[in-house]
């Protein structure tokens, strides 16, 4: 019975993954695309591992937190929220999570 309860826990949590992941496409798609496919104002391209690694390196909550309420660095600009004010922070996140899944 413990095997089995710790199977579908673990069952849940992946799903709950490819959920965050595929509505962090979504956002991406609609909002984050634009930007980060030809690397407009220093955006790191989705797939370039070389761009990510130290914003990665920095960790999840920074670059979400980056990622909402905006960042300027070396190697360029984020606006807040990608210019895209109505998105919610849980959809931000996403899209930085599904980003970085991608970029490794």
């Amino acid at each position: 019975m413990r095997k089995l309860l710790f199977v579908g826990s673990a069952l849940a949590i992946v799903l709950a993954s490819f959920n965050v992941i595929a509505d962090g496409k979504a956002t991406y798609d609609a909002s984050c695309a634009a930007c980060h496919v030809a690397g407009v104002a220093g955006a790191p391209k989705v797939g370039d591992s070389a761009a990510w690694k130290d914003r990665v390196a920095q960790g999840m909550d920074t670059m979400v937190e980056h990622a909402i309420k905006g960042y300027q660095g070396k190697a360029g600009y984020m606006p807040p929220k990608g210019g895209f004010a109505n998105l919610s922070d849980d959809q931000v996140k996403e899209a930085v999570a599904y980003m970085v899944e991608n970029s490794k």
